[in-house]
């Protein structure tokens, strides 16, 4: 079903205001224009432009290899399939760590090349300053704390974060110094629920959790998790919807088999 083409837009108000009235929000990982398109038609409240295109869409272990002139070719991308939805771009590895200065910079260029309506940082304290400037600047910031992709060799694995009090408290904390700083909103990833909800209710901005159970304001995906794209990847909080890889790979040797047998292109299918 097509969504209204007078539907409006989807922005960091919205957010606000689903929080609020207590409606939960929606949020995917797009990295083209085909899917975008498709999940904008679907209704998706946020799309996310994720670092994680560096593993799902070029192969790469890690987020870290990724460049920023490479985000914003996939957020140009997701920008023109896109009527509806708001658009969140993330700030990849190197692009704002330790210089607020550069962070603006690298806020800059995404909101000027790509169209975007915002971006998102990893990190607490560390980066308020950066979150200030890019704020200051006009552009809308969303946080991200718990599991955070960028800093996988600080942590050196990828199990559940902030199940000791000392690193819970710092989270709230955190999550309370980027609310401060002027973020919209802000990730929760692979944390306890519990600690989930108390940031959630402790917070007046909402929340989107991933691995953080259900009282957060909302939820994100990687799409090739949650389509059945990677079928390798099946951690808890994961929820697969289709089995994509399946289906894609039949669909291809069928297709294989048809051209050996001659029996594609038949001559319906012949000019």
């Amino acid at each position: 079903m097509s969504v209204n083409k007078e539907i409006k837009k989807v922005t960091t108000n919205t957010l606000q205001k689903m929080k609020a009235n207590g409606e939960k929000i929606s949020m995917l990982t797009a990295y083209d224009f085909s899917f975008a398109k498709l999940f904008d038609e679907a209704g998706l409240e946020v799309i996310l432009v994720g670092d994680s295109a560096s593993n799902v869409m070029a192969g790469h272990e890690t987020t870290l290899p990724i460049t920023l002139d490479q985000m914003i070719y996939h957020a140009q991308s997701v920008i023109r399939g896109t009527h509806r939805a708001l658009v969140i771009v993330d700030l990849p590895f190197g692009s704002y760590q330790g210089n607020s200065e550069v962070a603006l910079a690298s806020a800059i260029r995404i909101m000027k090349e790509t169209g975007a309506h915002g971006l998102k940082i990893e990190g607490g304290e560390e980066i308020e300053d950066s979150v200030k400037k890019i704020v200051s600047a006009g552009i809308p910031v969303m946080g991200h704390l718990g599991l955070t992709p960028q800093s996988i060799y600080q942590f050196g694995t990828y199990n559940v974060r902030a199940k000791e009090e000392a690193e819970a408290n710092k989270l709230k904390k955190d999550a309370l110094i980027l609310q401060n700083a002027g973020c919209f909103g802000v990730v929760l990833e692979k944390i306890p629920a519990s600690l989930a909800k108390e940031v959630t209710e402790s917070l007046t901005i909402p929340t989107i959790g991933i691995g953080a159970g259900g009282y957060c304001d909302g939820q994100v995906l990687v799409m090739h998790d949650m389509l059945g794209i990677n079928s390798e990847f099946k951690p808890r909080f994961l929820r697969q919807y289709l089995n994509l890889a399946e289906n894609i790979k039949g669909a291809v040797q069928q297709y294989i088999a048809d051209v050996k047998s001659n029996d594609f292109p038949n001559e319906k299918e012949s000019y």
